[in-house]
């Protein structure tokens, strides 16, 4: 009996690059940068004043009624956001969802921060106190919220989870959404990733592991400057981005359009240390092996690597020796960016934004640049391709993105073009 496909129907973006698909492909296809300013909350007592902000959200805009954003984190609206707009675009509403075997996984890392550090103001405020609290703090903070609230406002009554792999998270969770098609657990998953971290808790925390880059307060647009030589850590970011995935004969016999299928997906622990990766990249290597082999295919069937590229010392160079590791000398042929160089880093969100772009890039033929890519780290082992600064057009047929998260998790997922 031959496997279930999984192709995808449906994609939705909010993020710093633009608050739909469209506009966040033509962003980074462009080389615009979403990096600025911190506006969320005052940096005065922070190194760190930048980050990757979601502008101008409405979240009416994509379909979803103002009054399901009350009570609700910032991640949750986003997700929500980025939900209906999968919803929609694969031709489906609220009315013909009901009945169908569908299910939402979520991806996400530190949840409702926003919240969290309101709650905190009021137990730290002597004039408040703990009485002070809202009294929903713990249903909104915690990481289920978005997909429970996604099968809430959709009535998805089939599986509806949250998975928490740090920062591939967003990975993991579309790869488990496939495993469940393929498995006949659902017909139909809503999954990606969503989180809104820019408070000042939460980069005050990364601020304390030395993770984030300060030198470029003054110029927020050069900060995320992956495989250069000048980097000095990520830029934290938000958003959410999510898919309609399906089962191929399900989405056929329905006449809807496809876009791309997953093809493979691949999970590793590198099994070493809370927050560094192994520096041979061989722990996160296994993932992109194993996706490889979940989808049949050869390293040398891959034309484009959206990389994790963090812009950290650490993550760069030790992504790259992955990459000779799992795909050997064609490493050296592949097209490979980082969009985060221009995203920032979306932590939970950050590998199903960057599949969102393997789709693109895959229906486009087109590979979107690293930015700030001026003085590449050859003396520091970044000496492949990594597409500096301008895109390049070509034909992909199939393309890899492997996010690489504290506690050593590795995710990698496998999209090629839909062939019938």
């Amino acid at each position: 009996m031959s496997r279930r496909r999984v192709v995808i129907t449906g994609m939705g973006v909010i993020s710093p690059v633009g608050n739909n698909v469209n506009d966040a492909w033509e962003s980074v296809k462009n080389g615009k940068c979403g990096i600025d300013k911190i506006t969320l909350f005052d940096t005065s007592r922070l190194p760190v004043k930048i980050a990757g902000e979601v502008k101008d959200f409405d979240i009416e805009k994509s379909g979803v009624e103002k009054k399901a954003a009350r009570q609700k984190a910032r991640f949750t609206q986003f997700c929500l956001a980025a939900s209906a707009q999968a919803v929609s675009d694969a031709g489906y509403t609220k009315e013909t969802l009901a009945g169908e075997k569908a299910g939402v996984l979520v991806g996400c890392c530190l949840g409702g921060m926003d919240v969290m550090g309101e709650a905190f103001g009021k137990v730290d405020d002597p004039s408040a106190g703990p009485d002070r609290m809202p009294p929903l703090t713990t249903p909104m903070m915690i990481t289920n919220e978005a997909a429970a609230n996604v099968s809430i406002y959709f009535g998805l009554q089939g599986i509806s989870w949250a998975l928490n792999t740090a920062c591939a998270s967003g990975s993991d969770a579309i790869g488990l959404a496939a495993e469940m098609i393929r498995s006949g657990r659902c017909d139909l998953c809503l999954s990606g990733g969503a989180e809104a971290a820019v408070t000042e808790f939460a980069v005050a925390s990364f601020v304390k592991l030395h993770a984030l880059a300060s030198k470029y307060n003054d110029t927020p647009q050069k900060a995320s400057r992956p495989f250069d030589r000048d980097r000095d850590g990520f830029i934290l970011a938000e958003g959410s981005s999510m898919f309609m995935l399906e089962e191929l004969e399900h989405a056929k016999k329905r006449g809807a359009k496809i876009y791309a299928e997953i093809a493979g997906y691949g999970s590793s622990c590198d099994a070493y240390h809370i927050t560094a990766p192994l520096k041979d990249g061989s722990g996160a290597a296994l993932a992109v092996k194993e996706a490889l082999l979940d989808a049949g295919m050869k390293p040398e069937e891959i034309q484009y690597y959206n990389a994790h590229g963090t812009s950290t010392h650490a993550n760069d160079s030790g992504e790259t020796a992955m990459l000779k590791i799992a795909f050997g000398e064609h490493a050296k042929n592949l097209h490979i960016s980082s969009t985060k160089s221009m995203t920032g880093h979306l932590v939970g969100a950050a590998g199903a934004i960057e599949a969102m772009f393997c789709v693109k890039a895959i229906n486009e033929g087109f590979v979107p640049p690293t930015i700030n890519l001026e003085n590449q780290d050859i003396e520091g082992g970044c000496d492949l391709n990594y597409t500096p600064n301008v895109g390049v057009k070509t034909q992909i047929d199939a393309a890899a993105s492997a996010s690489l998260g504290f506690g050593g998790h590795n995710g990698c997922l496998i999209i090629k073009k839909y062939q019938d």
